[in-house]
C-alpha cells in the first residue's frame, strides 16, 4: 500500500508596500468632489490592485501635494515620502505621470539615487515604466544618462561664466579678504580693515619677522575677517596665526587683481596696497625661503623627519640665533609652532615645547653604539649581507671590524653623511614620557655594512686584522 503523497507548502509571494504619489500645480479646482490628486490617486490605487498577485499592497498613508510646482523638490508630502523611504517603510513608488514625481531631470536623478540606495523600485502607471522590469531599467538608465550630460553641459557653462567673469575682473563669490567687504557682488573697500592690512604689510617690511607680528596682532586683539554669508549666517573672525598670515601677504587681490586657474587678470575692484610696500614685503618673504635652506645645507638636523613627538606629532628641527651670535638647534612639536604663532592647539596635543637638538641626537647616537656592539646584532647584520647582493661581498672580518670601530668612523663622517647612515638604519625616533624608542629599518643594516665597510678606517683595521691571521 502506496503512502500518502505529502502536499507541497504554497509558496508565499513576498510583500511589497506601495506608495502613491500625487501632485497638481495648483490648487485651482481641488475643492472640487472628485479632483485631480483623487483620479490621480485611484489610478494608482487600481494598478497596485492588478498586481497583488506580486505581492503588492497600499500602505495607509497618502502622499498628496496640492498646489505645489514640479520644478523643485520643495514639496511637503515629497519630503514625507522620501523620509519614509530612508526609514525603510516603501518597496514601490506609484505615480500617475513621471511629470507629476518631478519635472527637473536632475531631480529626477536625485530621486532615483536614493530610490536605489533604499532598493525601492518606482512606476508610471500610464506611461508603462517599471523599474521592477528589464525594460524599465533601461528606460531609466536612458533618462539618468541624458540627466548626466544635462550636468556636465551645465558644469561646463558655469565654469565658462566663471572664467569670463574673471578675466574681466569681477568677484565670483567666496571668503571676502580682510580689507574688503561684499556689496551688490562686488568688493569694496573696507577703510578700517584696509589700514590694518597696510599696516600689516609695513611691519612685516620693516623687521620681517611673521611670529613677532602675529604676536602683536594678538595682543592689539586683532583678527581675520568677521563676515556674514548671502544666507545671513554670521562668520566670526579668529587669531590670526603664521599661516593665514603669509596667505595674506601672497594675496594680489590686495594689489587690484583677480586669479582664475592659476592666472591673476586686472580687477574691478581697488587694490588697498601699494605696489612698493607689496615690493618691500615680498623682499623679506624670498629671504625667508632662502635661509632654511642655507642653514640646512650648513646645518643638517640628524633626527629631521624621524622624530615624532608623545602625541605623534612630527618633530621640525629649528634654531634661534642669540644676541652674541650664537646658534641653538632645537627639536619642536609642528603645532607648536604654529601656536607660537598664534594657532591654538588641536584637541589631544600635547606641547613638549623646545627640545635642544644635541641631547636628542646623542641619546639616539648611544643606542644606535649600543644596538651596534651586541652579539646578536653582529650576527644579524652578516646574516642580512649575506642574503642581500649589495652586501654578499663583505666577508665576515669586514663587518666585524665596522661593528666595532662605528664610535670612531662616526667621528670622521660629514654631517650630511651621518643624517644620510640614521636615515638608513632608522625609520622612526618615538618620544614618550620615559625617553624614547627607536623603530629601526629591517633592511637598513644591508647598506649599513656596504657604507662602513667600506670607509678607510675600517679597511685598515681589516688588512691589520689579516696580516695578523
Amino acid at each position: 500500500m502506496s503512502s500518502p503523497r505529502a502536499n507541497p507548502m504554497p509558496t508565499v509571494t513576498p510583500k511589497k508596500r506601495c506608495a502613491v504619489y500625487t501632485r497638481k500645480s495648483t490648487d485651482e479646482g481641488l475643492d472640487q468632489e472628485y479632483n485631480s490628486l483623487e483620479a490621480q490617486r485611484d489610478a494608482g490605487l487600481a494598478f497596485i490592485a492588478s498586481q497583488r498577485h506580486e505581492g503588492w499592497i497600499a500602505v495607509g498613508d497618502g502622499y498628496d501635494d496640492g498646489g505645489y510646482s514640479g520644478g523643485n523638490m520643495d514639496r511637503p508630502a515629497l519630503r514625507r515620502l522620501m523620509a519614509d523611504i530612508e526609514a525603510g517603510k516603501i518597496d514601490t513608488v506609484v505615480v500617475y505621470k513621471i511629470d507629476r514625481l518631478t519635472r527637473s531631470l536632475p531631480d529626477f536623478a536625485k530621486l532615483v539615487e536614493v530610490f536605489d540606495r533604499n532598493g525601492v523600485s518606482f512606476v508610471s502607471v500610464t506611461q508603462q515604466f517599471n523599474t521592477t522590469t528589464s525594460m524599465g531599467r533601461l528606460t531609466l538608465n536612458i533618462l539618468l544618462s541624458f540627466a548626466q550630460f544635462e550636468r556636465e553641459v551645465t558644469g561646463e557653462r558655469i565654469r565658462d561664466k566663471i572664467a569670463a567673469s574673471k578675466a574681466k575682473g569681477m568677484w565670483m563669490g567666496g571668503i571676502p579678504p580682510l580689507g574688503y567687504d561684499v556689496v551688490e557682488r562686488k568688493l569694496v573697500v573696507n577703510e578700517r580693515e584696509a589700514a590694518l592690512v597696510r599696516d600689516i604689510f609695513r611691519r612685516y617690511a620693516e623687521h620681517g619677522s611673521a611670529a613677532r607680528l602675529v604676536r602683536e596682532l594678538d595682543i592689539e586683539g586683532h583678527t581675520t575677517k568677521a563676515w556674514v554669508t548671502q544666507a545671513g549666517r554670521e562668520r566670526s573672525g579668529r587669531t590670526i596665526d603664521q599661516q593665514y598670515l603669509f596667505s595674506m601677504l601672497r594675496n594680489r587681490i590686495y594689489l587690484g587683481e583677480i586669479r582664475n586657474h592659476g592666472t591673476w587678470y586686472p580687477a574691478q575692484h581697488e587694490a588697498i596696497v601699494p605696489q612698493g610696500l607689496w615690493d618691500a614685503a615680498h623682499a623679506f618673504i624670498e629671504r625667508r625661503k632662502q635661509a632654511p635652506r642655507e642653514h640646512a645645507a650648513k646645518h643638517p638636523a640628524l633626527l629631521a623627519g624621524l622624530l615624532f613627538a608623545p602625541d605623534g606629532q612630527r618633530m621640525l628641527h629649528s634654531f634661534v640665533k642669540k644676541k652674541n651670535g650664537r646658534q641653538y638647534r632645537y627639536y619642536v612639536p609642528y603645532l607648536h609652532k604654529r601656536r607660537n604663532a598664534g594657532a591654538s592647539l588641536s584637541p589631544g596635543a600635547s606641547d613638549v615645547g623646545h627640545l635642544p637638538a644635541a641631547e636628542i641626537e646623542n641619546a639616539v647616537l648611544a643606542q644606535i653604539h649600543a644596538a651596534l656592539s651586541a652579539p646578536q646584532m653582529l650576527i644579524a647584520v652578516w646574516r642580512a649581507c649575506q642574503q642581500h647582493p649589495a652586501g654578499s661581498t663583505l666577508d665576515e672580518a669586514q663587518v666585524v671590524v665596522a661593528m666595532q670601530r662605528i664610535g670612531d668612523v662616526w667621528a670622521q663622517l660629514f654631517p650630511a653623511e651621518q643624517q644620510r647612515i640614521t636615515r638608513l638604519l632608522i625609520e622612526r625616533v618615538q618620544l614618550h614620557g620615559h625617553g624614547l624608542d627607536i623603530v629601526w629599518r629591517e633592511d637598513g643594516w644591508i647598506g649599513f655594512g656596504a657604507d662602513i665597510g667600506a670607509h678607510p678606517l675600517v679597511e685598515e683595521s681589516s688588512e691589520q686584522a689579516e696580516a695578523l691571521a
